[in-house]
């Protein structure tokens, strides 16, 4: 293996032999000298760019940018009038929808309350329950019309005879050989009037003096009344139609 050349070892290194030599190993100051010069024109080409940018209206006149100006202020509030329209429509919209909710919730109110007073659906409530027996003699058809008018005016809402005969404006009541003939259905005795509505108010139509009760007894009959938290009428009648009666068209 030849031996190095102690001569050429000592010669001193030309101009480019230190750079290149720089260039392979650079030392610490050149490295931030490096760094410095990179940002320096980093910061130059976002100031070209920067510059460029805000030039873009440089050449107009005083007028053209009032122009531009004007124009920009009119589509803004043009955007605003826009929104405040939708907006608008919105709650339009949110009002029309909350008045057909409630309407609807109205009219489905109305319906339950005229099937419950036209007895064409099962009810449950608090109310009394009236047990009529015979003891010396039959019970009369036009006093048990009273006790049931009473009962109405106390505020009695539904009422059912023996679990059997749901009772409604057009309910009748005729003396027959065997008891009472109510809507065309013969109920012997003891006859159980279950009755849905506040219950002290229905005993007090009961019971005041010379009332239902006492009416009762006088014809020879024994009275039990009892008020009830709940009271299941699961009789319902059958809906009629009017001969004669006919809606009135709107105006």
């Amino acid at each position: 293996m030849p031996e190095p050349d102690p001569q050429r070892e000592g010669e001193p290194q030309s101009g480019r032999n230190r750079l290149l030599h720089a260039l392979r190993t650079p030392s610490r100051n050149q490295v931030v000298v490096a760094v410095l010069l990179a940002l320096v024109a980093f910061a130059a080409v976002v100031q070209v760019r920067s510059t460029e940018a805000d030039d873009t209206y440089a050449g107009y006149r005083d007028e053209d940018l009032i122009a531009v100006l004007d124009g920009l202020a009119g589509t803004s509030q043009r955007a605003r009038a826009e929104i405040e329209r939708l907006e608008t429509t919105r709650d339009q919209l949110a009002s029309d929808s909350a008045d057909q909710r409630t309407a609807l919730q109205q009219a489905q109110s109305e319906a339950d309350t005229l099937a419950i007073l036209a007895g064409l659906v099962p009810v449950r409530g608090p109310g009394v329950r009236i047990t009529i027996s015979e003891v010396t003699a039959p019970v009369n058809a036009d006093t048990v019309v009273d006790m049931i008018q009473s009962l109405r005016v106390a505020g009695a809402e539904a009422i059912q005879v023996n679990g059997q005969v749901r009772l409604v404006a057009q309910s009748a009541f005729t003396d027959v050989t065997g008891g009472l003939e109510v809507d065309g259905q013969v109920l012997s005795a003891p006859y159980v009037f279950d009755v849905i509505g506040p219950p002290s108010a229905l005993t007090n139509a009961m019971t005041i003096l010379e009332g239902p009760r006492v009416d009762l007894q006088d014809e020879g009959a024994e009275v039990e009344i009892t008020e009830q938290a709940s009271i299941d009428i699961e009789a319902v009648a059958e809906p009629l139609d009017p001969d004669f009666a006919r809606p009135q068209d709107a105006q």
